[in-house]
């Protein structure tokens, strides 16, 4: 049991769930820090006696997660080893009533648009002065760059927007003045993230702005990587794929993820779109930029998806294999249009179709990643692990993408450098090179 003394009290961030969720963290750690109050962010040395605890709600998994971790620390501060544990996020903007009867040891919950309240819990003003300034908890040399906040779109299976609201960009000049302040603290990478960066500026302007966004960014001084992530295939402004061929320190990267390509499916879903469509979309990013690394993400399992459908979608991503690609299994969430339709697919068949899906990529990286070999490419060095220095390229975004794998033999790479590599060899999401000096 912690000792009671007279110790200044010390706050501890546990983040959980996406990199929206880390900006928002990022964000609640600079105020607090602003406010003189000692605060850290899933520190490993376990002396904090406050606990904030940044929930996920998106699908079960997460929910779980987010569940076990507050049980977690409901358990410490019942062992006296934390005095306080306040839980926000969104599970808890979703579920607050339910959360404060099940968990009563929880001081208090707060959702997703309410950090002057929690500030006000501990005992912090809301600076607006900070606006434009965060600590980031990310490696120095990358960050992500929330460009807006909630969601239009009416995805069948998505409670994001129960717990994020309706879509709010944010204006390019506060985006342009975040990302000189990052670059001022050594940032060289940005990932651009929204629940949907192809509606950016609509609320604000009147008209897609995401063209111009990048172009703002891209002259900012010691950014060298920008990257796109989340973009929406229905009404994606094309004219964004001549920015980011144009313009050197915008990456050939584009997240899109298209969730499925069947009309039933689709359909169902309520994304807006037709297969055709998409096809059209696919086809279309592909022969305007052939260097392009094309990233997406489908979702198996949705009410009504038959044996059909999947085999369909199988094909789709045979076609036009794509250089990136993950995979989710439909979640049955309440609160949303596909709760209203029966959950007809059991999980074994879902996690199957998942598996499937990503045998089917794990060939199309492996021979994409074979034609890499004997090539030099750009590489940032992202941090030292097992003897060699990991790293990626512009075709690889964090924690989500390929990597490259340098011996560290006889050679040093400092972390946050960008260096050339000629690729030796190369396995299904790795490759593996030596630094050319």
């Amino acid at each position: 049991m912690r000792t009671k003394d007279f110790r200044q009290n010390k706050v501890d961030i546990i983040t959980l769930g996406c990199s929206k969720n880390i900006v928002d963290s990022e964000v609640l750690l600079t105020q607090l820090k602003a406010n003189q109050i000692d605060v850290s962010h899933q520190s490993e040395t376990n002396d904090a006696n406050i606990i904030v605890v940044n929930t996920c709600g998106f699908i079960e998994n997460a929910k779980q997660e987010s569940i076990d971790t507050i049980w977690q620390y409901i358990d410490e501060k019942q062992a006296g080893n934390i005095d306080k544990l306040f839980v926000t996020g969104c599970l808890s903007h979703r579920y607050k009533e339910e959360l404060q009867q099940e968990m009563p040891e929880v001081d208090a919950f707060f959702g997703t648009m309410e950090l002057p309240s929690l500030l006000q819990k501990l005992n912090a003003d809301y600076k607006k002065d900070l606006l434009g300034e965060r600590i980031t908890t990310t490696p120095f040399h990358y960050a992500y760059l929330k460009i807006s906040e909630g969601c239009n779109r009416p995805c069948s299976f998505c409670a994001i927007p129960q717990m994020r609201g309706k879509h709010v960009s944010k204006p390019i000049e506060l985006l342009v003045k975040e990302a000189e302040n990052l670059a001022k603290n050594g940032c060289k990478e940005l990932m651009l993230i929204a629940q949907d960066s192809t509606y950016y500026g609509l609320d604000l302007y009147e008209e897609r702005k995401l063209a111009s966004l990048m172009e703002s960014l891209s002259d900012v001084n010691g950014i060298d990587w920008i990257r796109l992530h989340y973009a929406y295939p229905s009404q994606f402004p094309m004219e964004v794929l001549d920015v980011i061929k144009d313009k050197p320190s915008i990456c050939n990267y584009l997240d899109m993820p298209l969730q499925h390509a069947t009309d039933a499916v689709l359909k169902s879903m309520r994304r807006g779109i037709s297969k055709r469509r998409t096809v059209e979309i696919v086809e279309h990013i592909k022969a305007h930029n052939p260097d392009l690394a094309f990233r997406t993400t489908m979702l198996v399992g949705h009410p009504g998806e038959t044996e059909k459908d999947f085999l369909e979608l199988c094909s789709f991503i045979e076609t036009y294999k794509f250089d990136r690609l993950g995979v989710f299994t439909y979640s049955h969430e309440d609160g949303t249009h596909a709760h209203t339709l029966a959950d007809d697919i059991p999980e074994k068949e879902k996690q199957a179709r998942a598996s499937h899906i990503m045998e089917i990529q794990e060939q199309i990286s492996f021979e994409l990643n074979q034609e890499k070999i004997g090539k030099t490419y750009k590489v940032l060095i992202d941090r030292m692990e097992n003897n060699y220095f990991i790293g990626r390229t512009e075709s690889d975004s964090p924690e989500v993408d390929n990597e490259v794998l340098i011996k560290q033999d006889n050679q040093y790479l400092r972390i946050g450098d960008f260096v050339d590599v000629k690729i030796d060899s190369a396995k299904e999401f790795d490759l593996y090179g030596t630094a050319v000096v």
